[in-house]
């Protein structure tokens, strides 16, 4: 009676719960993912349009810091649109456009984005403004000539090739107001003196003059003298005398982040006096500054020309996700169901050949390519191999009956008349009935040493063994066969080849070679028996001039019982247990036993076994 799964182990049924299983997880990450992504994506976007919005801010403020007005900044708003997506627009205080990225009907957003203001910028969004909140960019009547710039940048290139004979990597930068400046690439590593010898001279370029980049220009001294008049009622209200102990220093480098590079300090000191002062210079350095620069404007940023879709959660949006989300596991179930069917189909079949009578040796259909289809071809090999293993356990049931028969018939027959006084019991009669009782007890022995070869306890006591030893004892010992069979039996042995083996069982080995070879080389035919060293390993070859072996035989040569005459005949063949135990004492070495031949040509036996080490009293 076929026994009955339970539903919940039909396999059937565990793919179907697998696969919504999956389904599901799968469909629940990607809904998270989903929700996690856009969600990410809307951040990151307003971030983006955080640093787009900083970006512009910037840009403009530069414009206006360049500029003394607005005209001509709308090459630079429809650009920035461009580059960013965004609307860009730019009023005055009154909200009368000055230029606009959208068309002229668009109503402008209901609140500035921000103010653009060269003079009063906002010191985290524009680097360099510092405490003063003056746009750097703005640099008025400090901006150098063209000649002076000329002058100073041969000696800021001077300056940076000095250092470079001394390895002391530089680069030339330059300040708003176009003043160049050297910059050591790791000025905490460079000695002082190396660079007062380049700046200020001792060889440099400017020899007992100073560095001119140290001095500011006729320029700048005009406009510094300028900001000293607009400064001075402001700090002489302050108690701060230009002409008294109270200086106002300039910064050539412009790289002072404190006020814009412009102190008021005490003589012999370096640092700002105080907060009053600085704002003495900042709303001086404004009213300077306020011809050159472009009047204050409002900003205004929209999401672009055209409308950006949103992320909505709305009910609909809902309503589309869950069903997406039902028709993928709808889709997956019925997949799923297919695939198990096809699945199911050659495992039932398979089921059905197994459960037949071993005797009937039934062959599962293949149907697929796919790792079933595999199984039902590894069951049909299985069958086949059955089948063989049965077919020679047959043969060898009929060989054993065989190989026994003989010798025991001529025993009893011989034992038989000679009881009934028909023969007398002569040595002669004596010597044959021991030759057959040999017999026997040879293929005893052939059967005994291949079972405890097959349950593995076969007994071995290795040694170190020299391969040309084993070589000439098993010679000597089959050399009157050899002789009486008219076969010339020679050695060939490399003496440096040793083996970790068993002497005993390695005789016994060559030794069913090296009989089975004389008993198919005719008279005048040779064998020869050679040991050599191949590498890690030792190869022990039984060469013959006999009558060779066939193509189709030699896959057969080391079963049991086989050989090749069908007769059977002992005259040319032995037990048929010889070479079966020469390859099963092979493996127990950790060797192996291979055959050669073609018919007429002789036939080669090759054993192959892991080289040993020689002992250590050999030299």
């Amino acid at each position: 009676m076929k026994p009955r799964i339970p539903w919940r182990r039909r396999l059937l049924v565990r793919l179907l719960f697998t696969s919504v299983l999956i389904a599901v997880c799968s469909v629940a990450a990607t809904a998270w993912l989903a929700v996690t992504t856009t969600t990410s994506a809307l951040e990151e976007e307003q971030g983006q349009d955080l640093a787009a919005d900083n970006m512009i801010l910037a840009q403009l403020s530069g414009y206006a810091a360049d500029h003394p007005d607005w005209s001509g900044v709308e090459h630079t708003v429809r650009a920035l649109a461009a580059k960013t997506g965004r609307r860009v627009a730019l009023t005055t205080a009154d909200r009368t456009l000055i230029a606009d990225s959208a068309p002229h009907d668009t109503p402008l957003p209901p609140r500035p984005a921000a103010a653009v203001d060269p003079l009063h910028t906002d010191t985290y969004t524009e680097s360099g403004a510092q405490l003063s909140g003056i746009d750097p960019r703005a640099v008025g009547p400090f901006g150098l000539t063209a000649p002076e710039r000329e002058k100073l940048d041969l000696v800021a290139t001077k300056e940076r090739v000095c250092f470079d004979h001394m390895g002391i990597q530089t680069t030339v930068q330059h300040t708003p107001s176009g003043r160049p400046y050297v910059v050591v690439a790791d000025a905490r590593d460079t000695p002082l003196e190396l660079k007062a010898r380049c700046a200020t001279g001792y060889g440099g370029p400017t020899v007992g003059t100073g560095d001119p980049l140290d001095f500011p220009t006729p320029t700048e001294t005009e406009a510094l003298d300028a900001l000293k008049d607009l400064a001075r009622p402001c700090l002489q209200a302050k108690g701060m005398d230009l002409g008294g102990p109270f200086s106002l220093t300039y910064d050539t480098t412009g790289r002072n982040p404190v006020s814009g590079g412009f102190l008021v300090t005490r003589k012999g000191e370096k640092r700002a006096t105080d907060q009053v002062a600085k704002s003495c210079v900042t709303n001086a350095r404004r009213t300077q500054l306020e011809p050159y620069v472009a009047p204050p404007a409002e900003l205004f940023l929209g999401i672009g020309d055209q409308s950006t879709p949103r992320f909505d959660m709305s009910t609909a949006n809902k309503a589309r996700i869950v069903g997406a989300a039902g028709l993928v596991l709808a889709v997956t179930v019925a997949v799923t169901a297919v695939v198990a069917l096809r699945l199911v189909r050659p495992l039932r079949a398979l089921t059905a050949a197994v459960r037949q009578p071993p005797e009937l040796h039934v062959r599962a259909p293949v149907r697929t390519r796919d790792e079933t289809g595999l199984l039902a071809e590894a069951f049909n090999d299985l069958t086949e191999r059955r089948e063989r293993l049965e077919e020679q356990r047959k043969a060898m049931v009929s060989d054993i009956a065989h190989e026994l028969r003989s010798p025991l018939t001529n025993i009893r027959g011989w034992l038989e008349v000679t009881r009934d006084g028909l023969v007398d019991p002569d040595p002669a009669l004596l010597a044959s009935l021991h030759e057959e009782a040999l017999v026997l007890q040879r293929i005893i022995d052939d059967l005994q040493d291949l079972a405890a070869a097959d349950a593995g306890t076969l007994r071995m006591h290795r040694e170190p063994v020299r391969a040309a030893d084993l070589a000439e004892q098993v010679a000597a010992a089959y050399g009157v066969a050899a002789d009486t069979a008219g076969v010339t039996l020679l050695t060939d042995a490399d003496g440096t080849a040793w083996l970790d083996a068993d002497p005993v069982r390695m005789r016994q080995a060559l030794g069913n070679l090296v009989s089975n070879a004389i008993r198919h080389t005719p008279a005048d035919g040779t064998v020869t028996l050679a040991a050599r060293r191949d590498g890690d390993d030792v190869v022990l070859t039984v060469t013959d001039t006999g009558q060779g072996i066939a193509a189709d035989d030699l896959p057969h040569v080391f079963e049991r019982f086989w050989r090749a005459e069908k007769s059977r005949s002992r005259r040319t063949g032995g037990s048929g247990l010889g070479l079966p135990i020469v390859r099963h004492l092979l493996a127990a070495h950790d060797g192996t036993a291979e055959a050669r031949g073609e018919p007429g040509k002789g036939a080669e036996f090759i054993l192959r076994l892991p080289a040993g080490q020689a002992p250590d009293d050999v030299s």
